[in-house]
């Protein structure tokens, strides 16, 4: 088991996609180890789009099955690495 994958997700229109999105991570919430959620704020805005950066930790299947749920979801932009 590698504890080294680092996944990225744009999330185009968090108020739409999130709730798909937080399904999945319910889902496969055992291999997920870390999880950073950025967005822009400020007084006048908040911004629709966020990103979300996971770490993950589990058997190649278990991470791909995650990844091809999330790709599925539309508006998901995602992208991966091992460090």
């Amino acid at each position: 088991m590698r504890c080294t994958r680092i996944m990225g997700l744009v999330v185009n229109s968090r108020i739409e996609e999130v709730p798909a999105v937080q399904n999945v991570f319910t889902k496969h919430g055992e291999i997920i180890k870390a999880r950073i959620g950025l967005h822009e704020t400020s007084e006048a805005d908040n911004s629709n789009e966020g990103l979300i950066i996971l770490r993950l930790c589990g058997k190649k299947d278990a991470i791909d099955s995650l990844y091809n749920e999330l790709k599925a979801i539309e508006g998901i932009r995602i992208n991966q690495m091992d460090i």
